[in-house]
């Protein structure tokens, strides 16, 4: 184990953590052994290397979870992730992927932290990352192209990325400034169809022969999906075994590197939440934790997954267990004064469930942590160790 996660309190189980603490407020529950299944998946199977995007998650406690199951590579987007990743492991590699940087940024990535990876998709930030730098040859620069809508829950190309016609003209541009030119695209957050990937490495190829330029890297972004009730989600090998064939369609020597930004896949299946019931009023439920807090994504355009729930009572020995009853679809609000502090959709629960339950969400390591906020004074973020 991580010497930074034995600093954490260790349960055998969440229900031993219920009994024992009776939390009042939320608990995040860390399991080590689901956050070294998600790497190891990648470390084995995927033909590349494997950054772990550090946005869907940069609790520190979560990415000593991701440094501890083998992963070294950092899909880092702002100069503040750069410095969290190599203040905390200074082994690590990142890789400043975001197209567009605050000015100054890529300077001091470059001086100060040795990072030679960066992305651009115009010519704007393409001059001024070769002009903060003074060092192209030392440069890996991934142009951006926009892929097509589908597949993806969320798409990523309306904000970042190019036409293929303008990525081979500003390739050409990389390659003539002596850096290594190299192409990178993003088929979309949850993305549920492994052949988007084909078809977004079929985009890399025709624009890699349209600029004439042999590409030293690929970068097929994220987008691996995690397993939420309500998404189909196909296994993890049908995606590598579809990009390891699309792979062998381009031109590439034996230098050429494959990569990939697997965020929600890394994190989402080694993070639990314990909240507590707090009120209820015949079919809603108030709970000390809500929209301001972890739930943030489940109110994003399109989002219709959610985190899989289950209620635990403590009997009257104070034993922690699973609370029986039918099964019926509850309203459930969060802690703040704001009516839209609500969860999209009903929670089905026991219709015996009352105040003082505690509600028990799993899959819940992406983006909860990311995006959760003090509003109101209520901000999640006690944290501790259970098995499985």
């Amino acid at each position: 184990m991580d010497a930074r996660a034995a600093e954490l309190p260790r349960y055998a189980t969440i229900e031993a953590l219920i009994e024992k603490t009776r939390p009042v407020e939320p608990v995040y529950v860390i399991h080590p052994e689901r956050f070294a299944a998600s790497a190891k998946r990648f470390v084995t199977d995927f033909p590349g290397d494997t950054l772990y995007a550090v946005k869907a998650n940069p609790a520190p406690h979560a990415l000593d979870q991701v440094y501890a199951s083998g992963i070294r590579h950092f899909d880092t987007a702002s100069l503040h992730e750069i410095e969290l990743v190599r203040g905390r492991y200074p082994d690590a590699l990142c890789h400043f992927m975001a197209p567009v940087r605050a000015p100054g940024s890529a300077k001091i990535a470059f001086e100060k932290h040795g990072v030679t990876d960066y992305v651009v998709d115009c010519d704007f930030e393409l001059d001024k990352l070769l002009a903060e730098t003074k060092s192209p040859k030392s440069l890996r620069i991934f142009v951006r192209i926009a892929t097509p809508l589908g597949g993806a829950v969320l798409e990523l190309s309306s904000k970042f990325g190019t036409t293929p016609d303008d990525a081979a003209r500003l390739l050409k541009r990389v390659a003539d400034a002596g850096a290594a030119p190299a192409v990178t695209f993003h088929v979309g957050s949850q993305c549920l169809s492994p052949f988007s990937y084909a078809q977004a490495i079929e985009m890399a190829r025709r624009t890699s022969v349209m600029a004439g330029v042999e590409i030293a890297a690929l970068d097929i972004g994220g987008g691996f999906p995690g397993p939420y009730p309500g998404n189909d989600v196909p296994p993890y090998h049908w995606y590598f075994d579809t990009i390891k064939e699309a792979l062998a369609t381009l031109p590439a020597d034996k230098n050429f590197h494959v990569l990939c930004e697997p965020g929600r896949a890394l994190v989402a299946e080694g993070l639990s939440l314990v909240t507590q019931v707090i009120l209820r009023k015949n079919d809603k439920l108030y709970i000390n934790d809500g929209i301001y807090g972890s739930f943030d994504e489940l109110t994003l355009p399109g989002w219709t997954a959610d985190y899989r729930a289950r209620a635990v009572m403590l009997d009257p020995k104070g034993r922690a267990r699973g609370r029986m009853g039918e099964v019926r679809g509850f309203r459930v609000y969060g802690p703040t004064c704001d009516t839209l502090d609500v969860l999209p959709r009903p929670l089905m629960l026991p219709d015996t469930i009352a105040a003082g339950d505690f509600i028990v969400f799993g899959d819940i390591g992406a983006y909860s942590v990311a995006v959760r906020t003090d509003f109101n004074g209520f901000y999640p973020d006690r944290w501790a160790i259970a098995g499985n």
